[in-house]
């Protein structure tokens, strides 16, 4: 039984109950799954606000999901 994903009320209260909002510049996903146009967001952002390494990874993330996507079709 697949559960349904998280709203994003659901996630900005368990972001608040945690206090760890503040913590999370970079989104790239909900709690289940790594979205693309996120890794994109996060790696233009970072890059943006001279975070080398986390763009860096974020393009890392880019290229692997974009491989993945490839060898699906």
């Amino acid at each position: 039984m697949e559960r349904a994903p998280a709203s994003a009320a659901d996630e900005n209260a368990y972001l608040e109950e945690q206090e760890t909002r503040g913590r999370y510049k970079f989104p790239y996903g909900d709690f289940e799954r790594v979205h693309r146009c996120g890794v994109l967001s996060a790696k233009v952002r970072a890059r943006q606000q001279k975070y080398a390494d986390i763009g860096n990874a974020a393009a890392h993330l880019h290229g692997l999901l974009d491989g993945r996507r490839a060898g699906d079709r």
